[in-house]
C-alpha cells in the first residue's frame, strides 16, 4: 500500500503542474513528451520486473524499484532544461513500473482471489487518497513554492516505504536456479520504443510518410516478429506466449490496453483545460479533479466489496466501459462557461467507469493463471494498460498540437503570427493570460476547440472496450491464496483447466 501510494501520488501530483512545467521549460507543444517518457519506461520495464520477482522474490526487487524511483525523482527536480526533465522522468518510470506491478503481485501472493476484492478496496482507497492529495500538493507547489517540489516530496514517502518493507514484508520464498530472458526483454523494449516513437513523432516532428516514420514502423514490426520467435524458443520467456491461449488473459490485457488509451487520453488533458480555458490556478484545477477521483474511489471500493461477497465480477468491467464512453462523451462538451457542478458530474461518471474496470481486470488476470505466472501476468496487465496510456498520451498530444496550430491561424489576429502562435506559447498558463485581450481570447478558444477534438477521439477506443469486455467469460474465483495454502498450485491448475 505504501508503494502504491508513492507511485499513484507521483502520477497525480505531476498532472496539475504539467502545464506550467511544459510552458516554462520548452513550450506547451512538449506537453505530451514529459508524460510519454515516464509511461514508456514504466511500460517496457513492467514485464521484466514481474519475471525477476518471480525468480528472486518480491521484496528485494520491490525495494530496488523504490530506490530507482527516488533517484529519478531527485534528478527530475534538479532538471535545468526540457531534455533533462524528459530523461529523468524516464528514470522515474523505470522505478514506477516495478512499484505498480509488484504491489499488485504481492497482494496476489498473500490473498485468495475470492477475498481479494476486499483488499482491492483497500488499495483503491490508498490510490484515491494519493490521487486527492496529488493534485492539491502539485497545485500548491506550483502556486506557492516551485514545481520542483512535486518531485522532492517523493523522498520522505519513499524512505518510509523502504523502512516498512524491510521491517514487515516477509513473503515465504525459496530461491531456485533460473535464467532471466534479457534478450526477450530487449526485443520487447525495442518494439515498444519504436512503436511509441511513431505515435509521438508522426505528423509532428516528421511527416507520416517520411523515411524516419516508415523506418520506425518497419523496425517495430520486425522487432515484434523477432520477439515472438524468440519467446517460442527460450526456456523461461519474459512474456510466455502460452498465456495468450487463455481467453480470459487475452481479452483482459486487450481491454486494459484499450481502456488505458481512453482513460489517459481523457485524464491527462483535464488540468490543461481548467488552467488555460477556464483560467483557474494550478491548486484549484487539482480541486476540480476531485469528482473524478471520488467516482474512481467509490467504484473501486464498492465493486471490491460486492465481489468479495458474491464472487462474481463480469458485470463491473462491462458496466464500467459503458460509463467510460458516456463520461468521455460528456467531457467532449466542456466549454469555458460550463458550470462547476456539471463538469463535476461529467468527471464523476468518467471516474466511476475507470474504477469499475481497472482493479477488477487485474483481479481477473491473477485468478486466471498459475502461481508460477502470477508476477508475469500482473506485469503483463500493467504493461498493456501502460502501453495503451503511452499511446493515448502521444496520440492525443499530437492531435492537440495539430488542431491547436490549425485553430490558432484562424482565431488569432494576424493568423497567429507575431510570436503568439503555437511556437510562441513558451510560458505558463499565467503568461497566456497576460497576452492582449484579442490574442488571449483567440488562444483560449483555440485550446477549447482543440481539446474537444481530443476527447472525441478517445470515444471510439472506449467503445471497442465495451465489445471486448462483453466477451469476457466469468471464471469462479479461487478461495485459496498462493502463499501459505497447501496444494495451492493444484488448485490453480484445476481453475485453469476449466477454460
Amino acid at each position: 500500500m505504501l508503494g502504491l501510494f508513492l507511485s499513484a501520488l507521483d502520477q497525480t501530483i505531476v498532472a496539475t503542474a504539467m502545464p506550467t512545467i511544459a510552458g516554462e521549460m520548452g513550450g506547451l507543444n512538449h506537453y505530451a513528451w514529459v508524460a510519454t517518457s515516464y509511461m514508456l519506461t514504466s511500460t517496457v520495464s513492467a514485464p521484466l520486473y514481474g519475471k525477476i520477482s518471480d525468480l528472486y522474490g518480491r521484496r528485494i526487487i520491490f525495494q530496488i524499484a523504490i530506490c530507482v524511483f527516488l533517484a529519478g525523482s531527485v534528478l527530475a527536480g534538479m532538471s535545468q532544461n526540457m531534455l533533462q526533465l524528459v530523461g529523468f522522468r524516464a528514470v522515474q518510470g523505470l522505478g514506477a513500473g516495478g512499484i505498480m506491478v509488484l504491489s499488485m503481485a504481492i497482494i496476489g501472493d498473500i490473498v485468495a482471489p475470492r477475498e481479494r476484492g476486499r483488499y482491492q478496496g483497500m488499495m483503491g482507497t490508498v490510490f484515491a487518497v494519493s490521487s486527492v492529495l496529488g493534485p492539491l500538493l502539485g497545485g500548491f507547489a506550483v502556486d506557492h513554492l516551485s514545481w520542483r517540489w512535486i518531485f522532492y516530496v517523493n523522498l520522505p514517502v519513499g524512505l518510509v516505504a523502504l523502512v516498512v518493507t524491510t521491517a514487515v514484508l516477509n513473503i515465504p520464498f525459496v530461491r531456485q536456479p533460473h535464467s532471466v530472458d534479457y534478450t526477450g526483454s530487449a526485443l520487447l523494449v525495442g518494439t515498444a520504443t519504436c512503436f511509441l516513437l511513431v505515435t509521438v513523432w508522426g505528423g509532428q516532428e516528421y511527416a507520416w510518410g517520411s523515411p524516419v516514420i516508415i523506418g520506425l514502423a518497419a523496425a517495430s514490426a520486425m522487432l515484434l516478429a523477432a520477439f515472438i520467435s524468440w519467446e517460442r524458443r527460450v526456456p523461461e520467456p519474459v512474456l510466455p506466449l502460452r498465456l495468450f491461449s487463455n481467453p480470459t488473459f487475452t481479452i483482459s490485457v486487450a481491454a486494459l490496453f484499450i481502456v488505458g488509451l481512453s482513460m489517459f487520453g481523457a485524464m491527462i488533458f483535464l488540468p490543461l483545460f481548467f488552467q488555460i480555458v477556464t483560467g483557474t490556478s494550478a491548486t484549484r484545477s487539482g480541486l476540480l479533479m476531485l469528482p473524478l477521483i471520488g467516482g474512481l474511489m467509490t467504484a473501486s471500493i464498492g465493486s471490491g466489496q460486492i465481489i468479495t461477497r458474491v464472487g462474481r465480477y463480469k458485470i463491473f468491467p462491462v458496466m464500467g466501459s459503458v460509463l467510460l464512453v458516456i463520461g468521455i462523451g460528456l467531457l467532449s462538451t466542456l466549454e469555458s462557461d460550463t458550470s462547476r457542478l456539471l463538469s463535476g458530474v461529467f468527471m464523476a461518471v468518467t471516474g466511476l467507469g475507470i474504477g469499475f474496470i481497472m482493479p477488477v481486470l487485474m483481479l481477473v488476470l491473477q485468478n486466471a493463471v498459475e502461481h508460477r505466472d502470477l508476477g508475469t501476468a500482473t506485469s503483463a496487465g500493467n504493461f498493456f494498460r501502460s502501453m495503451g496510456g503511452a499511446v493515448g498520451i502521444a496520440a492525443y498530444g499530437a492531435i492537440l498540437n495539430n488542431r491547436l496550430a490549425y485553430n490558432l491561424t484562424r482565431l488569432m489576429p494576424g493568423g497567429g503570427d507575431g510570436g503568439a502562435g503555437l511556437g510562441g506559447l513558451e510560458g505558463s498558463p499565467a503568461r497566456i493570460r497576460s497576452f492582449p485581450p484579442a490574442q488571449r481570447d483567440g488562444i483560449i478558444e483555440a485550446f477549447e476547440r482543440s481539446l474537444h477534438v481530443v476527447f472525441l477521439w478517445a470515444i471510439p477506443s472506449a467503445v471497442i472496450g465495451i465489445l471486448l469486455l462483453s466477451r469476457l467469460r466469468e471464471v469462479p474465483l479461487r478461495t485459496s491464496a498462493h502463499v501459505g495454502a497447501s496444494g495451492a498450485d493444484e488448485v490453480v491448475s484445476e481453475s485453469v483447466h476449466t477454460f
